[in-house]
């Protein structure tokens, strides 16, 4: 057995995987999702990229640059800048990037805050840009855009108060902004010969509050604050007072989430129920409403807001036309981790991927969702499609295996109580006659499809814990499992019995054969990336995966030249066979990234995340 260690991860020297286009929307960052000033492009977050698509073409490009989830982000009113703020971990220094929109590079990287950006916002010149460090820095810095260095800061808030959350700058006057939070709302003047900014708190009275949320009316005159109650103050600005809160009954459930002032006067506001309301000016009651899905974290308004954009924290983006109020979904994805892919046999146009509570499946070159399926309060571990693509093969965590249509998406059958904890992996021999399914206790059982019944032919039990992975050769004579107990198994599909087993000290997460099928390529928990033979059992070459995180998914190419794998340290990498050394690596996922499988046509690579998004890269020509 030799070693083949990988070279040490100098990422910068390899060259990158291209990233095509993305299907995801990052929900939970509130107000995320931005409409540039020139009407044509939307900017929101996915994990670290900031992505810009154009509303009418769908082309997406990406902002890289910076290194953790993004947080924030906020657009100059001349649209020259776009700025976004990131998270990072504790003791460590978060950045602020400033890209420059027309040529689509970083202009500069501002870093004084701690842990997280809470938010961003430029002043009404776009002479300075505000900054709020989260709860762990809360403070406020004020930058000028041009000389990029920081002209002062100060503490957002008092030490009795609690968290800022939010900061919006004056129409008027290029020197004055507000911030509000938990039981504090102050105006700021900024002071720049002196180099200060000095505070004036708003008093409220009696009222306590936690606002989220703050806009400003169009005349500038007014301020308005959503909370978490559901209501909304309004401060009068040029006399700093507190002039009213509303609405007296009728208050707005799950909190507001988000809000705009309209031209008109009026006030668009998102709620924590997925409300969008647009309320009066003086009242703040209801005119007229929409109910999206999730909670609304984002309201984007395009040119003088005759189109509003939504965001929900569920991933999905809506658009509504002012004028007629209809709503329509314009993008939506998973918002929990992605289970598993799944390409049909020869066809590289669609894909299939399971998550909590549905079954999705894509158009692969335009990222729309063509089919959705969906299973109440339940998680679908594992999908295929057969050979001659009538059937989705599905496993569930309640113990079932489904079967669905796939044109459709009608249930053609379900086998009930397959495995007792769920179950975790399945697969379809090469004649579509038989399914192999993998349980959380360990089972490895066969079940022959019938015209119009389901019978088990054999229950294999040999693994310890919960299965993983099933690969079937291409002569359905065999199939290899990979389970969470260290071992991967060779069975016999004619006799049911084991042929070999591979020990390894290491949890199993994904097991392939090569095209070729005299070797069988693992990962796991180890970060190692193991090649063994088919026929023995014996190790014959080890490679160092990552330098940190768990492989989590592997894939060979039809030929067997080169392998792709996804790991926990949210790479993707692409792999020489042979070489055994890294021809390219993808760097952009925002979380552990969950599954990866290359396209039958060789020609682009899907990643799945647990954020839920989708990345498709292209495949390297030079590796063609």
């Amino acid at each position: 057995m030799t070693t083949a260690n990988a070279q040490p991860e100098k990422l910068d020297s390899l060259q990158k995987l291209e990233l095509e286009s993305t299907i995801g929307f990052e929900g939970k960052v509130p107000h995320g999702l931005k409409l540039h000033p020139d009407r044509i492009h939307m900017i929101y977050p996915l994990g670290c990229n900031l992505v810009i698509e154009n509303l009418q073409t769908r082309q997406q490009e990406f902002l890289l640059g910076h290194n953790n989830n993004i947080s924030c982000l906020t657009i100059s009113n001349n649209g020259k800048y776009i700025a976004s703020g990131q998270v990072t971990f504790m003791g460590f220094k978060a950045d602020i990037i400033v890209w420059d929109y027309s040529n689509r590079d970083p202009y500069a990287r501002l870093v004084l805050h701690k842990v997280k950006i809470e938010d961003l916002v430029f002043n009404c010149t776009d002479r300075y840009l505000i900054s709020l460090g989260g709860q762990d820095d809360g403070a406020i810095i004020v930058w000028n855009i041009e000389t990029k260095e920081p002209v002062c800061g100060s503490p957002a808030q008092h030490k009795s108060a609690g968290i800022t959350y939010c900061l919006v700058a004056s129409k008027e006057d290029e020197y004055q902004f507000y911030s509000a939070g938990h039981g504090t709302l102050r105006f700021w003047q900024l002071d720049v010969p002196n180099r200060k900014i000095r505070p004036t708190d708003i008093n409220t009275g009696v009222v306590k509050r936690i606002v989220k949320c703050m806009t400003v009316s169009p005349d500038g005159l007014h301020l308005y604050c959503g909370t978490t109650t559901g209501d909304i103050l309004m401060i009068y600005i040029p006399a700093i007072q507190f002039k009213t809160i509303g609405p007296e009954k009728k208050k707005y459930a799950m909190g507001i989430t988000a809000m705009q002032a309209l031209v008109n006067g009026d006030i668009l506001i998102g709620t924590g129920e997925g409300k969008v309301h647009i309320t009066e000016k003086e009242t703040f009651k209801s005119l007229k409403s929409l109910q999206a899905l999730g909670e609304i974290t984002s309201l984007a308004l395009r040119g003088e807001g005759h189109m509003i954009f939504i965001g929900t924290n569920r991933s999905h983006i809506y658009k509504v036309n002012y004028a007629d109020w209809k709503m329509e979904l314009i993008n939506t994805c998973h918002n929990s981790p992605i289970q598993d892919i799944a390409f049909p046999f020869g066809s590289s146009e669609l894909f299939g991927t399971c998550s909590y509570q549905d079954i999705r499946i894509w158009h692969a070159p335009t990222g729309n969702e063509l089919l959705r399926i969906t299973e109440a309060n339940k998680t679908c571990n594992s999908i295929c499609f057969t050979r001659d693509g009538k059937m989705i093969i599905s496993g569930w965590d309640d113990g079932r295996i489904r079967a669905f249509y796939p044109e459709s998406g009608g249930e053609m059958f379900t086998v009930n109580d397959a495995h007792h904890r769920g179950v975790t992996a399945v697969a379809v021999t090469n004649d579509c006659r038989r399914i192999v399914s993998g349980g959380g206790e360990g089972m490895i059982r066969v079940w022959q499809i019938n015209s119009n019944s389901q019978e088990l032919l054999a229950t294999m039990k040999e693994h310890k814990n919960a299965v993983v992975s099933i690969r079937i050769n291409k002569s359905d004579t065999e199939c290899v499992t990979a389970s969470l107990d260290g071992t991967c198994i060779i069975w016999n599909l004619k006799r049911f019995v084991r042929n070999q087993v591979l020990f390894e000290n290491t949890l199993f997460q994904c097991v392939a054969y090569h095209p070729e099928e005299y070797h069988i390529l693992t990962g796991g928990t180890d970060r190692k990336i193991a090649y063994w033979e088919a026929t023995n059992g014996a190790q014959i070459r080890e490679l160092e995966g990552s330098k940190s995180g768990t492989i989590n998914g592997l894939d060979i190419d039809s030929v067997g030249n080169y392998f792709v794998t996804v790991s926990a340290d949210k790479l993707v990498k692409l792999w020489r066979y042979n070489e055994g050394d890294v021809h390219s690596v993808g760097i952009g996922h925002g979380s552990e990234v969950k599954k990866v499988k290359i396209c039958p046509n060789t020609q682009h690579i899907i990643s799945v995340s647990a954020d839920g998004s989708i990345f498709r890269w292209k495949f390297p020509k030079t590796a063609l």
